[in-house]
């Protein structure tokens, strides 16, 4: 194997944690939504998400005051929607309205569930020491929805630069997790 100088900039690009997300929020203006891919589990039970919210997005604001969201996990069908949805801004935009998306209550929180989605999980921010430093959320995830009529469900991972892999094959090797 020969390797070669991979530019610090790009490293990110090989360490993408999970599937694109559309983070969703509350305000007195409205629902908003962006797309994120900067996530990861932090613990199983109770299930806790870290995130990262840049602070130059309206999402930023609305999850630091009203410290609630949820994390919408859609299908390679609502790729370009899920990038619009990112190349935009709340502050202009009503991104549920410009892109078609539904906006439905959510069981525990105020912000929305993005009803296209294959899943979603409500959540509350319940560590934002990280946040002044790294723009770093800790959620627990307090209710979870999935469509139980779709099968094999094929997500989008982002590998920057306009760049997205979709989950392949799957396959199943021997595990002592449960």
């Amino acid at each position: 194997m020969s390797k070669r100088f991979l530019a610090l900039s790009r490293v990110y690009r090989l360490l993408e944690p999970g599937p694109v997300v559309l983070l969703a929020t509350a305000g007195k203006t409205g629902p908003n939504v962006m797309t994120m891919s900067w996530h990861c589990m932090l613990e199983f039970e109770p299930p806790l998400v870290g995130c990262v919210v840049s602070n130059r997005n309206e999402s930023f604001a609305r999850l630091r005051r009203s410290k609630e969201c949820t994390l919408n996990i859609p299908t390679v069908e609502l790729a370009a929607k899920a990038v619009a949805v990112g190349n935009s801004s709340g502050r202009a935009t009503d991104k549920f309205a410009a892109f078609g998306l539904t906006p439905v209550p959510a069981a525990l929180v105020a912000a929305p569930l993005v009803d296209e989605c294959y899943a979603a999980l409500e959540c509350r921010v319940v560590d934002g020491r990280m946040v002044n430093a790294y723009n770093f959320f800790v959620l627990e995830v307090v209710k979870a929805w999935v469509e139980r009529s779709v099968e094999n469900p094929k997500f989008i991972h982002h590998r920057g630069r306009g760049e997205f892999a979709v989950d392949g094959e799957i396959i199943r090797l021997p595990s002592k997790m449960k």
